[in-house]
């Protein structure tokens, strides 16, 4: 992509989510947005700085994995809003086919039926006169890859498996300098493992993309869902939610605190307590039964993941962090906000503590290790003998465990202090946590990965 048309077409990534959304400066005061997520704080900040108006909003899908910001955007600033006719949505919207053509006042979006990922799909061509200047491909062909086709239920996998080989091969005619900009990408749960990179052309993914180097139909099949691992269970629920168009949100988002009686009130009817601070913090002193899910960039795919959306839940937080933030990662997947946090802080708490061992990777002695990351994760360099469970299986299986004393690992950290709060939660005690991930325990062991 040259420099001119860089400085035109902003990628916004949602690194916790994996994906980008775009917004496009039309070069009028007016801009289009394409798959912009339900938190739209860091679309509007770059609109306002550079002085522009959102006058179109467009989505290449159903998506499952975040609530859609065009909705949001049509209320409040007016734009009009473009989707696939296909996808039966109950909300105003321009209704696009294979072919159809939008005037975005001097740049055109031109809609391709590219369906897969999903059974609507579409990527959109953004032409500037008879020039092809790129074309927007949601979850069709991506850095590296192709987005899942499992999400529609396993009647269906295979033949919008089949559906995303036509699309590829459509998308891979274009000419060779064509820039490619995906929505999803590396860290998506929506994606097979791939590519850091976010954006593309059509050449660098004829020459690198092992899908399209594919013989034929089957192998292609074959491949793509040989690479999907698992994904959060509210991408069940969001396509639809999105289909009905996600309820507009009042400014700004509230979260009430609550002193130590009404909080303890609430977890006695049943609210879950999610501690996001730290998990040093959390290891020091935490309330029993909370679960650790840290906030940073992954917040909301762990809640997504491991509490129901219907479940009440309360946060206990450091006072430097943002409580803004956190509601923004709770909403943007289709979560409730908390019934509220616990004011002061584990400052001021006055009830019943408990601890989790943080252990450094030269304190962890030989014994028994709980793996918690992804399969991919683990199959790519595990300590040997360890026990490996995904943390997203946790909840449903922390009960099955062997009870003992164990160190639960990941990558980091964090996904394994989540891990071990639930293993407490289960009833586990002894349970230790490595701050650290497998090549530091490794170094520290002297035992190679497996």
């Amino acid at each position: 992509m040259d420099g001119e048309l860089s400085k035109r077409i902003v990628a916004l990534v949602d690194v916790g989510l994996g994906n980008s959304s775009y917004l496009v400066d039309l070069g009028d005061g007016r801009a289009l947005a394409v798959d912009p997520s339900l938190d739209l704080r860091t679309l509007r900040g770059e609109a306002e700085q550079r002085g522009l108006t959102v006058a179109f909003a467009a989505d290449t899908h159903l998506h499952a994995d975040f609530l859609s910001g065009a909705v949001q955007l049509a209320a409040l600033d007016g734009a009009k809003l473009l989707a696939s006719a296909a996808g039966g949505r109950e909300f105003t919207h321009q209704r696009l086919v294979d072919g159809d053509e939008v005037d975005l006042g001097g740049m055109t979006l031109r809609a391709v039926a590219t369906p897969g990922h999903t059974g609507e799909h579409l990527s959109f061509e953004l032409l500037d006169g008879p020039e092809r200047l790129g074309v927007f491909t949601g979850g069709s062909l991506i850095v590296g890859g192709a987005a899942r086709t499992d999400l529609a239920g396993p009647d269906q996998t295979e033949q919008l498996s089949r559906l995303q080989y036509r699309s590829l091969r459509r998308l891979a005619a274009l000419p060779e300098a064509t820039t490619v900009w995906p929505t999803h990408g590396a860290g998506s749960f929506c994606s097979a493992p791939g590519s850091g990179e976010r954006i593309t052309t059509i050449g660098q993914e004829k020459q690198t993309n092992p899908l399209l180097q594919a013989p034929d139909e089957d192998t292609f099949v074959e491949e793509l869902l040989a690479g999907l691992g698992s994904f959060p269970p509210y991408f069940l629920h969001l396509p639809e939610a999105n289909r009905r168009g996600p309820a507009l949100l009042e400014h700004p988002l509230r979260v009430p605190a609550l002193p130590a009686d009404q909080f303890n009130a609430a977890v006695d009817a049943g609210a879950v307590v999610v501690d996001v601070r730290p998990i040093g913090d959390f290891a020091a002193s935490h309330i029993p039964c909370a679960i650790s899910i840290a906030l940073r960039a992954q917040f909301a795919s762990w809640l997504g993941w491991l509490l129901d959306p219907d479940t009440a839940y309360l946060v206990v937080r450091n006072r430097d962090q943002d409580l803004d933030d956190l509601a923004w990662q709770a909403v943007k997947i289709g979560f409730g906000l908390p019934q509220g946090e616990l004011s002061g802080g584990m400052a001021v708490w006055s009830g019943e503590t408990a601890m989790t061992p943080l252990l450094q990777p030269d304190q962890v002695a030989d014994g028994r290790v709980l793996d918690v990351r992804q399969d991919s994760e683990y199959h790519s360099g595990h300590i040997p003998g360890a026990e490996h469970l995904e943390l997203g299986t946790l909840p449903g299986r922390a009960g099955d465990l062997e009870p003992g004393p164990m160190v639960v690992m990941c990558g980091h950290g964090e996904r394994a202090m989540t891990g071990a709060s639930l293993l407490q939660r289960a009833g586990h005690h002894d349970v230790r946590v490595l701050d650290g991930g497998p090549d530091d325990l490794a170094a520290a062991s002297g035992r190679p990965l497996a």
